[in-house]
C-alpha cells in the first residue's frame, strides 16, 4: 500500500505560524532553563503534544545563526518531523545525523516524588521529568553544543553539513516516525554518512556507546483442546499443551539468564525470552468458572533477538518446538524491526580500524576529556535500527555518566551538572565529526 505523504512545510512558512523566542529571551534564558522548559512540554503517550515541541525547538533553533529548519509530515498532520541543518561548506562530502526523539512514555504522577512534567529542579541540582534521561537531554544538548560552537565563532562554518532529526513515534516502534522517513527523497537528498543515535546512563564515570541493537519479537502462543470438567484429568487439554510450551520457553530463558548471571554474557548479548500475559478460563462474574477447563488459552511472550542471532532459526524452534500444530497449537509473531541490512548482514557498526567514524568519535571523546566503555549492544531497541539497515554507520550515545539508569522509569532525573557537561562534549564531537575530512564513507562496504 502506498501512503502518501504531505508536502514539505518551509521554514519560513512554518515560522510565521510560531511565536518564536526573542533573541532577548535567549539571551536570558540559560541551557538548563531552556531544557526545562523542553521537558515541561508533555509528549508522552498515548496523545503527546508534538506541536507545542516542534514550536519550541524551532523557536530556539531560530536564534542560532544559519541554522535553517523544516517539519515533514510523513504520515499525518499531528505527527510532524523536525529537521533542523547546518550547511556545511563542501557539500560533495557525505553529511552528519544526530538524532533524537520527541515522544516519551507515559508516567505515573502518584509514584513520583514530583509531577513528571514539572521539571523540578532539587537544591542538589537533579531535574526531574519524564524524558529528562530518555532523551530530550540529547535533543537540547545538540543545539546547545552548536550555539556555543557558534558563539565562539560567529563565522564557522563546518566541513560536512549536520542535520538534526526529532522524530515522533520512537518509543511505539518508531513506524510512523524513522521508518518512513528513510524511505524518503527527503532523507536520501541529505546523504547521510554517519549517525549519532541515543544511548543510556553510566553508573560508572566511563561514556556508554552501542554500536547494536537487540531487535524485539512479540510472540503469542495459542493452545486449544477439548473442555471438561475440572475433576477429569485427561491428555491433550489447552492449558496442559499451553503449559508445556511455556516451561520449554522458560528453559531456553533458564540457559541464556544463566549466562549472563554466570558472567559469560551481558544481558544484551543473549537471546531473552520474557512471558508478559496469560489468557485462559472462562470468566464468570468478578472471577472465573472453577469447574470447567477450557477449550482455549494463550499466552505472551516479548523477545529481544540479538543482532548475530538466525532469524530463520528461531521461526523453527517457535513452529516445531514451542507451537507445534500437533498439540493443536498456533502462534503469532510480530517482529518489531530488521535483524540484517540490505546485504544481510547483522545490523551493527564497526568499532575498529575498519570504520573510520569510530575513531574520529574516540578521538572527539579523549578531546573533551572523557573515556569510553567498552562498546556494548543495546539491550532495547531504538531508531538506529533503520539507519543500520542502510548501511550508515551508527552509534547510539547519550553523555551521561555518574548516573543511575532511569529511563522509563518513576522518577527519572538528570543531575544539572551532567547536563551541562554533555553540552562540552557535543561540542566536540560535533567539530570532530563535522571536519573530518575522509573520503568514501558515507555507507558500509556500498
Amino acid at each position: 500500500m502506498t501512503t502518501r505523504r504531505q508536502p514539505l512545510i518551509s521554514a519560513a512558512m512554518v515560522l510565521l505560524f510560531l511565536s518564536p523566542l526573542s533573541a532577548s529571551d535567549a539571551k536570558e534564558s540559560d541551557p538548563i532553563s531552556r531544557f526545562q522548559n523542553y521537558l515541561r512540554i508533555n509528549t508522552a503517550h498515548p496523545k503527546p503534544n508534538y506541536t507545542a515541541a516542534v514550536e519550541y525547538l524551532t523557536s530556539f533553533a531560530a536564534t542560532i545563526p544559519t541554522l535553517q529548519t523544516r517539519i515533514l509530515y510523513l504520515t499525518t498532520p499531528d505527527k510532524p518531523l523536525l529537521l533542523i541543518t547546518w550547511p556545511g561548506s563542501d557539500p560533495s562530502l557525505s553529511s552528519i545525523l544526530l538524532n533524537s526523539h520527541l515522544d516519551s512514555v507515559p508516567a505515573e504522577p502518584s509514584k513520583w516524588l514530583h509531577p513528571p512534567f514539572a521539571a523540578h529542579r532539587t537544591a542538589d541540582g537533579r531535574i526531574y521529568a519524564r524524558g529528562a534521561q530518555d532523551d530530550k537531554c540529547i535533543g537540547m544538548q545538540y543545539l546547545e553544543a552548536i550555539r556555543e560552537l557558534k558563539k565562539s565563532n560567529l563565522d564557522h562554518t563546518p566541513l560536512r553539513t549536520v542535520h538534526i532529526s526529532y522524530v515522533p513515534e520512537e518509543e511505539i516502534g518508531g513506524f510512523d516516525g524513522m521508518m518512513k522517513f528513510v524511505e524518503t527523497r527527503e532523507f536520501e537528498e541529505l546523504n547521510i554518512g554517519f549517525m549519532l543515535d541515543e544511548g543510556q546512563a553510566s553508573v560508572s564515570d566511563e561514556f556508554r556507546v552501542f554500536y547494536a541493537d537487540r531487535s524485539p519479537w512479540h510472540v503469542v502462543i495459542r493452545a486449544r483442546g477439548e473442555p471438561g470438567h475440572g475433576s477429569r484429568m485427561f491428555d491433550g487439554g489447552a492449558m496442559e499443551n499451553l503449559m508445556k510450551s511455556v516451561e520449554m520457553m522458560m528453559k531456553f530463558r533458564e540457559t541464556s539468564f544463566d549466562l549472563v548471571k554466570a558472567g559469560l554474557a551481558a544481558n544484551s548479548e543473549v537471546i531473552s525470552v520474557n512471558p508478559v500475559f496469560l489468557n485462559a478460563g472462562i470468566k464468570f462474574n468478578d472471577g472465573y468458572v472453577m469447574n470447567l477447563q477450557p477449550s482455549e488459552a494463550e499466552a505472551g511472550f516479548d523477545i529481544r533477538m540479538t543482532p548475530s542471532a538466525d532469524p530463520d532459526l528461531m521461526r523453527r524452534r517457535i513452529a516445531e518446538e514451542w507451537a507445534p500444530t500437533w498439540r493443536n497449537m498456533t502462534y503469532e509473531i510480530t517482529e518489531k524491526g530488521p535483524l540484517r541490512d540490505f546485504k544481510g548482514r547483522p545490523l551493527m557498526t564497526a568499532t575498529d580500524g575498519s570504520n573510520p567514524w569510530w575513531t574520529v568519535f574516540n578521538q572527539a571523546i579523549a578531546a573533551a576529556g572523557g573515556r569510553l566503555a567498552k562498546p556494548e549492544i543495546l539491550a532495547s531497541t531504538t531508531d538506529a535500527r533503520f539507519l543500520r539497515q542502510l548501511g550508515i554507520p551508527t552509534f547510539g550515545f547519550s553523555p551521561m555518566k555518574n548516573t543511575p539508569i532511569l529511563l522509563h522509569d518513576h522518577n527519572e532525573f538528570l543531575q544539572d551538572s551532567v547536563y551541562l557537561e554533555g553540552i562540552k562534549v557535543y561540542e566536540h564531537v560535533i567539530r570532530f565529526l563535522s571536519s573530518f575530512d575522509g573520503d568514501s564513507v558515507a555507507k558500509q562496504d556500498v
